[in-house]
């Protein structure tokens, strides 16, 4: 099948959009407003962008609490959404009135940080301390807005669990990070495997595929 988005008429129960850009990592972001507020939210617009420097960025459909308290504090946290807290990342969207901490809905701990005024997720194995650097509404083909407000952080602390290290790397399968498909499907790495980047221009010597708990 095929179909063009402008008329969105793909015959299907469903829109097919988002389970086709999938998995994708979820940013479960954790904010504080200059005035103290605390919200806790996961976001599926979510993903690193650059590794030097360290850049990450979350986009929120319209200016909700998190986008707008990390613009408000310059400062967000980016905590790790695991199958352990699978219930409780999804308690955390729960369309609570602004000033209301989604940590007390979702029965998780305010751990501080150490770098920025926002608070971690004191269960989750990871997060990442992030001052803002930018934000932008992103724009469609013909110029107009769209609802998206994309806020972009660099992070400036990174916390990990030792329980989901192993031979000094984060071991996935001990993590077992949470990740969001289309529709209400969401999903868990849980079997790994690795690949070496080949080194030659025909691409002839990429390795065959490994378990990871094979690697050394």
């Amino acid at each position: 099948m095929f179909y063009t988005t402008d008329t969105n008429r793909h015959g299907l129960p469903h829109d097919p959009f988002k389970a086709i850009v999938a998995p994708r990592p979820i940013g479960w972001i954790s904010t504080r407003s200059r005035a103290g507020a605390v919200n806790l939210a996961p976001y599926s617009f979510f993903n690193a962008i650059a590794d030097s420097p360290k850049l990450v960025m979350f986009s929120s459909s319209g200016m909700k609490d998190s986008a707008s308290f990390a613009l408000d504090s310059g400062e967000f946290v980016v905590n790790l959404a695991t199958e352990a807290l699978a219930e409780a990342v999804n308690r955390s969207s729960a369309p609570a009135p602004r000033g209301t901490s989604e940590f007390a809905i979702a029965g998780l701990t305010e751990a501080p940080a150490r770098l920025v005024a926002a608070p971690r997720v004191l269960e989750s194995p990871a997060a990442l301390e992030c001052k803002v650097t930018g934000h932008f509404t992103p724009t469609g083909l013909d110029g107009r807005p769209s609802d998206a407000v994309m806020v972009i952080g660099e992070v400036v602390g990174i916390h990990i669990a030792e329980e989901i290290l192993r031979d000094g790397m984060i071991d996935m399968a001990l993590a077992r990070p949470l990740s969001r498909l289309g529709y209400l499907d969401y999903a868990v790495t849980a079997e790994v495997f690795q690949m070496r980047r080949p080194k030659r221009a025909d691409g002839a010597d990429a390795p065959q595929l490994r378990p990871s708990e094979e690697r050394s």
